[in-house]
């Protein structure tokens, strides 16, 4: 896919506005559906498009859509997950910092295909700047009539709220997200009843994620059609967004079609490996909760079933390249003890377990392992994973399981030498 689509205005000067957003064809996708598309028909395209969420869970888009309830006797909500925590991932504090209306046109095209009241965007408290483009950029819909009352004559109110967070990884799990937005404690809520039913202040509510609502406008201007032809297959459709960090020369956010062959992103769109000295060595493709891939598994291609079937995720799109130099007891320590810190801590599993992960880890990477540590950490692993509200839990387990398992020599080292042995040098990696 040699086109750019989701980030056809980022390089733009003056991209973060509304005029230079409407000279690239902005809001033409809403001026069309609003003068005659019916929502269900908006429903109907994005079903066929083969739109996927991007935010994590890759639950069809169209078919979250058509939970909302037929009739209207309440008010319903779009909520607009711009709470992008995953480590490793960026790719919505792009599209928010650089073509906010585009995030701001999907909102209210989902909004309309949900016959929605509001639309809020929650965004993560430490995205100062990008809130502050996003307040701005509602604003400008405002004035211009793309929102509020009797958005550009069609008779349909939809108000967009920009809300900020506190900065609490736990609200980008929908249901904490709205539990937060209520102005509670971020706490994940027990399903049923879903947020289709039973969402935001009681309303039916659907969450989205902002890269999942920023394909939305271009499905309606160019049929779904078109969007479902980018991609491997009907189940992997459309233009996708990759983060890529680590041990790469050219760490960024990159576009291509769904499917792209994760080599390629390191090698070709990452310039490869940062030291040339330095082969591969392991990469965790979907952000830090998803399973980590050794350099062997690394030829595999990024979408939802590919990845599936390696064993690992999609996840966010979080792509982290780790080289030869790379401890990987230090690299576990260090996710570990972000789900430790994070945890809201409403279930016991994770509120215990994931500190001690985080303990054991610690001990283990100073040089004070034991014998039993790393059996330890698989079976906290596995009595965590299931077992607790939401996927937190499961996002601490997966990465333990998997480091453990693939390379469990090297923490096995770590026990035996009390000390850290990579490139053959024993020093602590503290």
């Amino acid at each position: 896919m040699d086109e750019k689509i989701l980030t056809r205005n980022i390089h733009k000067e003056g991209c973060e506005t509304l005029a230079v957003y409407e000279q690239g064809g902005g809001y033409q996708a809403l001026r069309k559906t609003l003068g005659g598309t019916a929502p269900a028909d908006v429903i109907e395209a994005v079903k066929k498009s083969g739109l996927r969420g991007r935010g994590g869970a890759g639950f069809p888009t169209g078919l979250k859509w058509s939970f909302m309830p037929k009739e209207k006797n309440k008010p319903h909500y779009l909520l607009c997950n711009a709470d992008e925590s995953e480590p490793g991932t960026f790719k919505d504090r792009l599209l928010m910092e650089r073509d906010p209306h585009l995030v701001i046109e999907g909102c209210l095209l989902g909004a309309y295909a949900m016959r929605a009241d509001a639309c809020y965007i929650y965004i993560r408290g430490e995205f100062v700047y990008p809130g502050k483009v996003m307040q701005r950029a509602v604003a400008e819909a405002y004035d211009k009539g793309y929102a509020g009352k009797n958005i550009l004559g069609s008779g349909w109110d939809c108000d967009v709220v920009v809300h900020m967070g506190a900065g609490a990884y736990i609200c980008g799990e929908e249901t904490a997200l709205m539990t937060s937005l209520e102005g509670e404690r971020g706490w994940p809520r027990v399903k049923p009843p879903f947020p289709a039913q039973s969402g935001a202040w009681g309303m039916p509510t659907t969450i989205n994620n902002v890269e999942t609502l920023a394909c939305v406008p271009f499905i309606l201007e160019r049929g779904p059609e078109w969007f479902a032809g980018i991609g491997p297959d009907e189940r992997n459709t459309g233009p996708k967004l990759f983060c890529l960090s680590g041990h790469v020369k050219r760490p960024g956010v990159y576009e291509a079609a769904m499917g792209l062959p994760l080599m390629d992103l390191i090698n070709d769109l990452g310039g490869g490996m940062l030291h040339d000295d330095r082969p591969l060595k392991a990469c965790i493709p979907g952000g830090s909760s998803v399973p980590v891939l050794t350099a062997e598994q690394c030829n595999v291609n990024l979408d939802f079933d590919s990845l599936q079937t390696a064993g690992t995720g999609l996840g966010s799109a979080g792509c982290m390249v780790l080289d030869s130099s790379t401890c990987m007891v230090k690299a576990l320590h260090r996710i570990s003890h972000f789900y430790s810190h994070e945890s809201c801590g409403q279930c016991t599993p994770c509120r215990q377990g994931t500190g001690w992960l985080a303990s054991i880890l610690a001990r283990v990477e100073s040089g004070a392992g034991r014998n039993e540590d790393v059996d330890l950490l698989v079976s906290i692993a596995d009595n965590i994973e299931g077992n607790t509200i939401c996927a937190l839990g499961d996002a601490a387990a997966w990465p333990v399981q998997s480091f453990v398992k693939k390379f469990r020599p090297e923490f096995q080292a770590h026990v035996d030498a009390g000390a850290c042995t990579i490139l053959g040098v024993a020093e602590s990696c503290t």
